[in-house]
């Protein structure tokens, strides 16, 4: 006997076993949707890295939540909705003279039902609008969330470690 469910009963199913004890079931399904989650990530992801990189500002920002919260390398420590978020990625984008390069590393995407974490290495490099070549790694973490059948950037973290003698970032790791 074959019963097919829907993604919402398939979650609804697996958390009532766990919660009744049974630990993690096979339930029919169940790694369809979770293989077709993280391919939907990773989708939404790359459509972001190539955004920034061709410096597109609309296709970029209709990847986000308009309730985005975002936490840059740059002050202030938070750029809240989308308006902020958009005058931060266009004071970037400005800052370049070329296409803003793009490798992603190390990415990892979690999910369950509705929301999805992704964490990853990104090593941005390009030419500033003075002519500087710069090129540095940077940690990230991405946070989405599925609405209306479609995934949103709903929390961005950006940070790079620092050197507590000298009080520098260190820009000059690599993975």
């Amino acid at each position: 006997m074959t019963i097919a469910l829907t993604r919402r009963e398939i979650i609804l199913v697996g958390a009532a076993a766990t919660l009744a004890g049974g630990g993690l079931v096979a339930v029919p399904g169940m790694e369809d949707a979770m293989a077709s989650t993280q391919s939907e990530v990773r989708a939404l992801l790359e459509s972001w890295s190539e955004a920034i990189r061709i410096k597109d500002i609309d296709r970029l920002m209709s990847l986000y939540s308009p309730d985005i919260v975002y936490f840059d390398l740059v002050p202030p420590l938070q750029y809240t909705g989308s308006a902020a978020v958009r005058g931060n990625f266009l004071r970037m984008f400005d800052g370049f003279k070329s296409l803003i390069g793009q490798e992603i590393r190390g990415l990892h995407i979690l999910a369950s039902g509705d929301i999805a974490v992704a964490y990853m290495l990104i090593r941005a490099s390009g030419t500033l609008k003075n002519g500087q070549e710069v090129g540095y790694w940077v940690r990230a973490t991405v946070c989405c969330q599925r609405s209306d059948h479609r995934w949103l950037i709903t929390h961005e973290h950006i940070s790079l470690p620092v050197d507590f003698e000298s009080r520098h970032a260190a820009m000059d790791l690599v993975p």
